[in-house]
């Protein structure tokens, strides 16, 4: 059992406000493994208060940028060397497989930290232009208090594609969890004062939904950064619309995954493993439309039923296990509500279905639907669980248009022999990063989504932009 009973506040451990606990709840055995406060309004107004002062008369955004990524290369050593006990606690927190944890979880944010690292020492932080007019000195200074929203499915890696570049920026950042997974942050947390990071840069306050709408109306925070629901986007959007404060949105996705007639599908099915089921399927880019052609819909038909059929289903902590239980019983009840609507649609289960694989723990079975037309529900709604719609194509237009026929642009993925045309196909998809032959997030290149997958990038050169403001310093001549 893990408990804190106080929150992150001022670089200190301070008593929450007030007296409610969040229970963490394991997915596996459906018992509590951790308890934390539930933060308050007056809990949000202590930590941006305290991100304020070290915004506004802190050392943090007037260190020069090297200082500042010597004090974060401290952060990205200790959590390199404790990588293992950050993906253990994410593993029992919310039911990721241990070996998808141990990179996606735990290895994968380090990763994310160590390159903006390593980028603020090339960054051009200030540059010296020849104006029309004469000399201009253009500089980059850090936006200032960022709140950053994360949810529970990739919860660190989420939280370091926001934290990372704003800490690297100089802004100081008040991060609010899920109530879901709240423990990593507390790991984190631990760490950050490992590494003498100055009071007030870092705060985390785990809390609810509507502590978390009153973290981004505060009047102390100038950015929002969120990853979550397309539904949840859209309130925070405007809600920063009101204020004209900025904001990064990385939302929902119903990735599509376009099979060509010449690929090895050995290969793509085995790719598929990790593109369209990464982390029990609960990965805003997972490949869960799967685009066939016509003239081999039986054959991908029947390897991606034996491939998905076969995977093993179990506990996360085991390393055989390859799917996990979901996160949270509402979270498998919306999954197996899904199950039901597919079939309701007259879509035909390949195998998985709403047989439980397991009595206790949220378990879902994964499934594969076929038969499936681009009107569905289960073909255009984020499922966010272990399940597949097969879709059949006539030819690579209808396949581009099939794929871009949603009102998401977040990721997907072209599968062929040939590399060089499989890059042809993937420009005409209208995403924010589509892979050929794989689906991998690379910490140097930009992340996030067309259309109603959000708004601005994560990750890479790109991800630190949004971070910072531009001033322009003219002189005469």
């Amino acid at each position: 059992m893990r408990e804190h009973d106080r929150l992150f506040i001022g670089g200190e451990w301070a008593a929450p406000s007030g007296t409610g606990t969040i229970d963490v709840v394991s997915p596996h055995t459906e018992e509590v493994v951790g308890r934390v406060p539930d933060g308050t309004e007056a809990d949000i107004d202590a930590a941006v208060a305290a991100a304020r002062r070290a915004f506004d008369h802190g050392p943090w955004p007037r260190m020069a940028p090297a200082e500042r990524a010597a004090a974060l290369g401290r952060l990205s050593a200790i959590y390199a060397e404790r990588q293992q006990e950050m993906a253990d606690l994410v593993t029992e927190e919310m039911g990721s497989p241990i070996l998808f944890s141990i990179f996606g979880q735990a290895a994968l944010p380090q990763m994310v930290l160590q390159y903006y690292v390593d980028l603020a020492a090339e960054f051009p932080f200030e540059e010296e232009r020849a104006g029309m007019l004469g000399p201009v000195t253009v500089t980059r200074e850090p936006v200032g208090v960022v709140a950053a929203i994360y949810p529970w499915n990739v919860p660190q890696f989420t939280l370091m594609m926001k934290l990372a570049p704003a800490l690297v920026a100089g802004c100081t950042v008040v991060a609010k969890p899920s109530p879901e997974a709240p423990l990593d942050g507390f790991l984190l947390a631990e760490w950050v004062r490992e590494a003498g990071i100055p009071e007030g840069v870092v705060n985390i306050v785990p809390a609810g939904r509507e502590v978390g709408a009153y973290l981004v109306e505060h009047p102390g925070v100038d950015k929002v950064a969120f990853t979550g629901s397309t539904a949840a986007g859209r309130t925070i959007g405007a809600a920063c619309g009101r204020r004209l404060r900025a904001c990064t949105l990385e939302l929902g996705g119903k990735s599509a995954a376009i099979i060509l007639p010449d690929a090895d599908l050995a290969a793509t099915v085995e790719g598929l493993k990790m593109a369209s089921l990464m982390n029990n399927g609960e990965a805003c880019a997972a490949q869960t439309r799967v685009l066939a052609p016509r003239s081999r819909y039986a054959e991908v038909a029947d390897a991606l039923a034996a491939m998905v059929g076969g995977l093993a289903v179990g506990d996360p902590a085991d390393y055989g296990t390859e799917i996990g239980p979901l996160a949270a019983r509402r979270q498998r009840d919306r999954v197996e509500g899904y199950i039901r609507v597919g079939q309701d649609e007259g879509a035909k289960v390949i195998t998985g279905g709403l047989d439980r694989p397991h009595d206790r723990g949220w378990y879902v079975a994964p499934t594969v639907f076929g038969d499936v037309t681009p009107d569905m529900r289960i073909a255009r709604e984020e499922i966010f669980g272990p399940v597949l719609a097969l879709l059949a194509y006539d030819d690579e237009d209808d396949a581009v248009r099939i794929a871009n026929d949603s009102e998401y642009g977040l990721g997907g993925s072209v599968w062929t022999a040939d590399v060089d045309h499989g890059v042809e196909v993937a420009r005409r998809i209208r995403t924010g990063s589509c892979g050929v032959n794989l689906y991998v997030l690379d910490p140097n290149t930009p992340f996030g989504g067309y259309k109603d997958s959000g708004l601005g990038r994560e990750l890479g050169p790109e991800g630190l932009a949004p971070y910072l403001e531009y001033k322009a310093i003219p002189r005469p001549a």
